[in-house]
């Protein structure tokens, strides 16, 4: 079931503290993503961030999705620490209704050329569409293969393996949340502009073939792989969907 965040003109998926599940933009508005030049250490970013929202004529409550780049995976008890200070952010700005989270987030790890610290990669944000019949746009927020609910090390799926039937497994399940949280939100894979893979691991034939088969009409804008490390160690394969109705060059 969908969250209203009328404040920000947009629905939500609801997820667990530091971050919702996705987001869909309400009619008549439209989620606009915004890819920096440069990453910048992550609290800088959200002065950035403020700035350009004020330029663009929309409050703080227009901001739906955050992308972190981080130097390394955290432990999950480092994770759980550093949304408390994330999650704080959030909450000075007034952006946590009721106490719950309505912002998409991915955070991963590059394998080459990391940031020195945790660092905005990107952000998305509602704003009134020039096109009231246009698409509205949608964010699915990362997610790899942690059973959902809890982050607790036990609910990785086939925990420290990396053989090629245990890639597969877990790619499985990842791709099952991706659809889950799509038809969650009302939206399809002919409606994404960007699929992405974020794993370390080689996307052989039998684990290309998995993704292709089931992204489907989302190839014609091809399959991105980062190599990255999801953001907490033992967690081997993540993704993300995004389907916003207009990109920025931040």
């Amino acid at each position: 079931m969908l969250t209203p965040n009328s404040a920000g003109h947009y629905r939500f998926l609801e997820g667990i503290d530091p971050y919702s599940c996705g987001v869909v933009a309400d009619p008549g508005h439209e989620i606009v993503r915004v890819p920096l030049r440069a990453w910048m250490p992550w609290r800088q970013g959200f002065e950035f961030v403020d700035r350009f929202l004020a330029r663009a004529g929309v409050g703080r409550a227009s901001l739906c999705a955050m992308e972190l780049r981080s130097p390394r995976p955290f432990s999950m008890e480092g994770f759980i620490d550093y949304n408390r200070g994330y999650c704080g952010v959030l909450e000075e700005w007034g952006l946590l209704p009721g106490g719950i989270n309505p912002v998409a987030r991915t955070n991963v790890a590059p394998l080459q050329g990391p940031p020195p610290g945790v660092s905005l990669h990107a952000f998305s944000f509602v704003r009134p569409s020039a096109t009231p019949d246009g698409p509205t746009g949608f964010i699915v927020a990362g997610a790899g293969e942690l059973r959902e609910g809890t982050l607790e090390p036990e609910r990785i799926v086939r925990r420290g393996e990396i053989s090629r039937e245990a890639m597969l497994e877990k790619a499985g399940y990842v791709l099952e949340v991706m659809q889950q949280r799509l038809d969650a939100l009302g939206v399809g894979w002919g409606e994404a502009t960007a699929v992405n893979v974020y794993t370390v691991h080689p996307l052989e034939e039998s684990l290309r073939q998995l993704l292709l088969d089931r992204i489907g009409p989302a190839t014609r804008h091809g399959l991105c792989w980062h190599v990255t490390r999801p953001p907490v160690t033992e967690i081997e394969f993540e993704m993300d969907v995004h389907g916003p109705a207009v990109q920025l060059l931040g």
